[in-house]
Protein backbone atom coordinates (compact mmCIF):
# COMPACT_ATOMS: atom_id res chain seq x y z
CA UNK A 1 0.00 0.00 0.00
CA UNK A 2 1.16 3.33 -0.92
CA UNK A 3 0.63 6.76 1.36
CA UNK A 4 1.90 10.37 0.63
CA UNK A 5 3.86 12.39 3.11
CA UNK A 6 1.83 14.99 3.64
CA UNK A 7 4.15 18.11 3.25
CA UNK A 8 6.73 16.76 0.50
CA UNK A 9 3.93 14.88 -1.30
CA UNK A 10 6.23 12.07 -1.50
CA UNK A 11 5.29 8.41 -1.92
CA UNK A 12 5.93 6.35 0.93
CA UNK A 13 5.21 2.16 0.72
CA UNK A 14 3.75 0.98 3.78
CA UNK A 15 5.92 -2.37 5.09
CA UNK A 16 3.84 -3.88 7.28
CA UNK A 17 0.37 -3.15 7.12
CA UNK A 18 -0.94 -4.76 10.58
CA UNK A 19 1.24 -1.57 12.03
CA UNK A 20 -1.05 0.65 10.01
CA UNK A 21 -4.13 -0.11 10.91
CA UNK A 22 -3.12 -0.75 14.75
CA UNK A 23 -4.56 2.28 16.75
CA UNK A 24 -2.25 2.06 19.22
CA UNK A 25 0.72 2.26 17.06
CA UNK A 26 1.53 6.07 16.18
CA UNK A 27 4.79 5.14 13.82
CA UNK A 28 4.24 2.59 10.61
CA UNK A 29 8.07 1.48 8.28
CA UNK A 30 7.67 2.22 5.41
CA UNK A 31 9.81 3.11 1.93
CA UNK A 32 10.29 6.39 0.31
CA UNK A 33 9.50 5.89 -3.66
CA UNK A 34 12.28 7.86 -5.41
CA UNK A 35 13.47 6.32 -8.64
CA UNK A 36 13.78 2.29 -9.15
CA UNK A 37 16.04 2.27 -6.94
CA UNK A 38 14.41 0.13 -3.69
CA UNK A 39 15.27 2.56 -0.71
CA UNK A 40 15.96 2.09 3.27
CA UNK A 41 12.92 1.43 5.89
CA UNK A 42 12.38 4.42 7.57
CA UNK A 43 9.71 5.48 10.18
CA UNK A 44 7.14 7.93 9.72
CA UNK A 45 4.09 8.86 12.25
CA UNK A 46 1.24 8.20 11.13
CA UNK A 47 0.29 11.72 11.55
CA UNK A 48 2.36 13.17 8.57
CA UNK A 49 0.77 10.81 6.42
CA UNK A 50 -2.39 10.78 4.13
CA UNK A 51 -4.33 8.87 1.02
CA UNK A 52 -2.61 9.30 -2.43
CA UNK A 53 -5.59 11.20 -3.05
CA UNK A 54 -4.88 13.80 -0.48
CA UNK A 55 -7.41 11.99 1.98
CA UNK A 56 -6.70 11.63 5.51
CA UNK A 57 -6.38 7.98 7.11
CA UNK A 58 -9.08 7.06 9.45
CA UNK A 59 -9.36 8.05 12.61
CA UNK A 60 -9.56 4.23 13.98
CA UNK A 61 -6.22 3.62 12.20
CA UNK A 62 -5.13 6.69 14.51
CA UNK A 63 -6.99 6.56 18.20
CA UNK A 64 -7.38 3.86 20.25
CA UNK A 65 -10.22 5.10 21.71
CA UNK A 66 -12.01 6.53 18.95
CA UNK A 67 -15.37 5.11 19.78
CA UNK A 68 -15.78 6.82 23.14
CA UNK A 69 -15.16 10.05 21.47
CA UNK A 70 -18.15 12.10 19.47
CA UNK A 71 -18.05 12.69 15.89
Amino acid sequence: MFLQIKNTRDLVRIVDFQELLDPNSKIVHGQEQQGEEEQETDTYTKDELVFPSGETLPRCWLDASYRLQPV
